[in-house]
């Protein structure tokens, strides 16, 4: 019998023991030699260690994570080793998606050493679920409390971010605070004042681009940041950059944070909050552009505008992106019909980035084809079943869960009866003082772990609640768009959050398409 293992570690914070970013930390190294120390020890062969280091635990998009899964799906080890059940994923749906499922289905034995999880020990897996449930919990309570403390600090007038916004860097003196860094002001004084001669937004990103300016990513990687996002193609000045730049408070001293949030602990995708929404601090730091000249420029922005019921939206604006540079895509007409090009070259006046590039009726059928794939795969008898499996999976868990719920009100219940119940004997004179403040400082403390189990079961109960929901959700908008032949604004607006675009240089034929990567939003 084989058993040949694969060893997975990850660390979710920044370790301050690295030499240099490539390094791997040092509690990364410490979970490697415990769990190499513990396969040897089983007589386990060691096909593959996997390391992810500074990931969060609810992070679906671990590069290492993500090829465990592809070698664990080839089949090409018997077991996977972690230090922990929470090390591997904190979700409770991965739990059961992952190590109650797929690993079932392929034949491979979880382990957890520190835990004790093992799902070769049949007794094993209620211990599983509930460490799962308690990971869940933790997830969720964590990011509400972090959420509480950020928030009040932006409304402190405190900077809330790892990277200050370019022209700033962050007081050494005083947390939260933002001085001016003088180098890059100088470019953020240069783009105000040439927008207010008269020079555009995409001529101004040319000029930058054509004095050899690094761009506000490029100017952090310069300066020894890491800077996550960058690659070869990201050093062009852009003209949302500039936009962005033109109409940004934070240059006339004024704190703006909050203006995207995410949805729920589990989403990796920041979501636009309304303006009004915004958290905005005035005068929390100096200035880098006069209010006179801030004037000036929001006046002329205003003149400019195009007003939004102009010309016909296309069914892909605002939903393509470069894959190379990440620049939104320009529709152009030529022999009538529509193409999405990258306008990267505009911007800069030499061929830096490759350019992504599609025709547009080339692309309608690439996103009908993929989504009538997603349909039938979802409506898929054998999927079907899955979920169906999962579903019955969550009813036992809100049954044990209410059942649990009622027993802590119980308790509860009974220890703020014996509060008021000692108190009566304390006033009879049947207990001293001293026995009734030792018994009510006893009942209390078990009445907030009471409550405080209460508070958690109802969070729980919530959201499987609102998976259900969006369980449902999904499949009413997938229902309503089955065996579609065509697409519109609306479809692409409800189903798509972005699509990236690359290019086919390479091509037979004129249909040949480029490579594409669709963001779905369900």
């Amino acid at each position: 019998m084989r058993n040949i293992v694969a060893i997975y570690s990850r660390l979710s914070e920044e370790d301050k023991n690295k030499l240099n970013e490539y390094d791997d930390s040092q509690s990364i190294q410490n979970q490697k030699s415990m769990l190499i120390s513990y396969a040897v020890s089983q007589g386990w062969e060691i096909y593959n260690i996997y390391s992810d280091d500074d990931y969060k635990g609810s992070d679906r998009n671990r590069p290492a994570f993500r090829q465990l899964m592809e070698d664990a799906k080839a089949h090409k080890f018997d077991i996977v080793l972690c230090k922990s059940q929470a090390r591997f994923t904190r979700e409770l749906e991965l739990v059961e998606k992952i190590i109650h499922g797929q690993f079932v289905e392929w034949g491979i034995r979880f382990v957890g050493f520190a835990d004790n999880a093992d799902t070769a020990i049949a007794g094993n897996k209620k211990a599983r679920q509930i460490n799962g449930l308690v990971n869940e919990w933790y997830l969720e309570d964590l990011s509400d409390n972090i959420k509480t403390v950020l928030t009040d600090h932006r409304k402190k007038g405190m900077h809330i971010g790892s990277f200050a916004l370019y022209g700033y860097k962050k007081d050494p003196e005083q947390k939260g605070h933002l001085v001016i860094d003088e180098e890059a002001a100088e470019v953020v004084k240069l783009v105000f004042k040439l927008y207010a001669s008269g020079m555009g937004r995409t001529n101004i990103a040319r000029y930058l681009n054509e004095r050899g300016i690094p761009n506000p990513t490029e100017y952090k990687r310069l300066q020894g940041m890491h800077y996550k996002g960058t690659s070869e193609y990201s050093a062009l000045w852009k003209y949302f950059a500039i936009s962005d730049m033109l109409r940004n408070e934070m240059y006339i001293g004024n704190m703006v944070q909050g203006k995207y949030r995410n949805p729920t602990y589990k989403s990796k995708h920041s979501k636009p909050v309304p303006k009004e929404q915004w958290i905005i601090v005035e005068n929390t730091h100096e200035p880098i552009i006069d209010k006179a000249l801030w004037d000036k420029v929001q006046n002329m922005l205003s003149e400019r505008a195009k007003p939004m019921c102009t010309g016909k939206v296309g069914i892909f604006a605002r939903k393509t992106r470069c894959m190379y540079c990440g620049y939104t895509l320009a529709s152009q007409k030529n022999r009538g019909f529509y193409y999405l090009r990258c306008p990267s070259r505009a911007v800069s006046g030499i061929n830096v980035c490759p350019g992504g590039m599609i025709a547009q009726r080339f692309l309608e059928r690439a996103v009908l084809d993929e989504l009538n794939y997603i349909i039938n795969q979802f409506f898929d008898e054998s999927e079907a079943e899955r979920r169906l499996l999962l579903q019955n999976k969550s009813e036992s868990e809100k049954k044990d869960l209410k059942k649990a719920l009622t027993d802590y009100q119980s308790k509860k219940a009974d220890v703020e009866n014996a509060i008021k119940d000692i108190y009566i004997d304390k006033v009879k004179g049947i207990i001293t003082e001293q026995e009734f403040m030792d018994f009510k400082s006893s009942f209390q403390a078990d009445a907030r772990t009471y409550g405080y189990k209460i508070q958690e079961i109802n969070n729980r109960l919530s959201d499987l609640k609102q998976r259900d929901e969006q369980e449902c959700s999904v499949k009413d908008i997938l229902k309503r768009y089955r065996n579609i032949e065509h697409l519109d604004r609306t479809i692409v607006e409800t189903l798509i959050d972005y699509i990236e675009i690359g290019r086919n240089d390479n091509k037979v034929h004129k249909s040949d398409l480029p490579p594409i990567m669709i963001h779905w939003k369900f």
